[in-house]
């Protein structure tokens, strides 16, 4: 960079002329940070017994509503790229995946799957493996490089019936998505029930992640026509419990075409804003993450190395209490002898030699002796040792929480100087 700092709005246009953002990267290096083979944050932790989750290097945003709302329309607006295929019939019938790559590919099915690994579990729904595909194109429009769209199947209501459970799929998808747009099609389909149950549905878990745009606002008359469109709307999602909030935010869009002039006010730009807020966050929240998980790792790894020098302490006492029962053990072949001479002579003969006396306190010690001797029998009992760390492994450990403390924590200080 010759020296110099860029600014975030400098470095985030570097993936305008073909380069690397700032976002881009620091999504980029912190995903490198966790699964690096080697030194990733992932295999310290299983080390030390934690479990950790790399974070994605991209958003991901669903768009659902009706069929033919303009969904596949915006997407080929947001890339500039005729991806999706758009029009009046259900174009999309399954779940497309559209992301930006080194070329332009298209994948269906399982290699869908083998791409986003996190959404896997997709296969458990019937039917619907065979309904997924991926588009991925070279296009570094706006933020495209930090997005992947998730273009769900037209909802309509009646006797439609799709090859899987399509409300259980978006709802799983919402679980996962960190952004999703619901538009409503002013053409007659906005209140379409599946469409607004959905909704309903997912404002119970993600209120936070749900945006609502009156799509194609340009084909929906005059100004008092789009008006009466948007009160229908509203009125209809305020009649769901959970969605009878005050200010419903229901900005007006459609794609706009130079050929056909429209004085609609235009928010599709409004769409980008709350897009580039997002993968913001998410920046913000991946950096927060790598803290946290530095700081877990670390505490981890400290407890180890205590719990490992309590055991060592446990294990010199427990040796020493096994050396005092070897040093009693001496007093054995003393015992021995007293019990031969107790089967060769009678009793008679040692209270004679003894005295009463003489021959009771013999007979303690015997019996004490033997005590003793079972003792003897079960040090590895008595005095079990518990394992503890090699030398090298202890050496190690503190690498590690050296390395994760000076290095990998420091990570995060290092990209907001860099991108302020």
């Amino acid at each position: 960079m010759s020296g110099k700092i860029k600014s975030r709005s400098a470095a985030n246009a570097d993936s305008i002329t073909g380069g690397v953002s700032c976002d881009e990267r620091i999504l980029r290096d912190c995903h490198q940070l966790y699964t690096d083979p080697e030194s990733g944050l992932i295999s310290v932790a299983e080390t030390v017994a934690v479990k950790l989750l790399p974070p994605r290097k991209k958003i991901t945003v669903m768009l659902m509503g009706n069929h033919s709302a303009g969904k596949s329309s915006f997407i080929n607006w947001y890339v500039e790229e005729h991806i999706q295929r758009t029009g009046v019939a259900i174009e999309t019938q399954g779940f497309n995946f559209i992301t930006s790559g080194r070329k332009r590919e298209s994948l269906t099915g399982n290699a869908t799957l083998h791409l986003y690994p996190h959404f896997k579990p997709l296969q458990e729904f019937k039917g619907v493996s065979e309904y997924l595909s991926t588009e991925i194109c070279t296009s570094r429009q706006k933020r495209f490089s930090l997005v992947t769209f998730v273009d769900s199947p037209g909802l309509v209501d009646g006797d439609m019936k799709y090859p899987f459970d399509v409300d259980e799929v978006i709802m799983w998808l919402g679980d996962l998505c960190d952004l999703v747009l619901v538009f409503f099609d002013p053409m007659g389909q906005a209140l379409c029930k599946r469409s607004l149950n959905i909704v309903e549905r997912m404002n119970e878990k993600h209120g936070d992640r749900l945006r609502f745009y009156l799509s194609k606002a340009d084909e929906a008359g005059g100004e008092s026509d789009r008006q009466r469109v948007m009160m229908q709307i509203v009125q209809e999602l305020c009649k769901r419990p959970g969605l009878n909030k005050c200010g419903f935010d229901m900005p007006t869009i459609y794609i706009p075409n130079p050929n056909k002039p429209s004085r609609c006010v235009n928010q599709i730009e409004e769409v980008c804003r709350t897009i580039e807020k997002t993968i913001n966050q998410t920046v913000q929240n991946t950096l927060n993450s790598l803290e946290k998980d530095c700081e877990l790792i670390s505490e981890a790894i400290t407890d180890t190395l205590s719990d490992d020098r309590q055991t060592s302490a446990m294990n010199r006492r427990a040796r020493c209490k096994s050396c005092l029962l070897t040093l009693l053990g001496f007093t054995v072949p003393l015992a021995l002898m007293a019990l031969l001479v107790l089967g060769i002579l009678s009793q008679e003969v040692l209270e004679v030699a003894l005295g009463r006396e003489g021959t009771e306190t013999l007979s303690l010690y015997l019996v004490t002796s033997m005590l003793i001797t079972n003792l003897i029998k079960f040090p590895s009992i008595l005095c079990r040792t518990r394992p503890t760390l090699s030398g090298k492994q202890k050496r190690q450990l503190h690498e590690k929480l050296e390395y994760v403390q000076e290095v990998v924590k420091t990570k995060k200080v290092c990209c907001l100087c860099v991108c302020v």
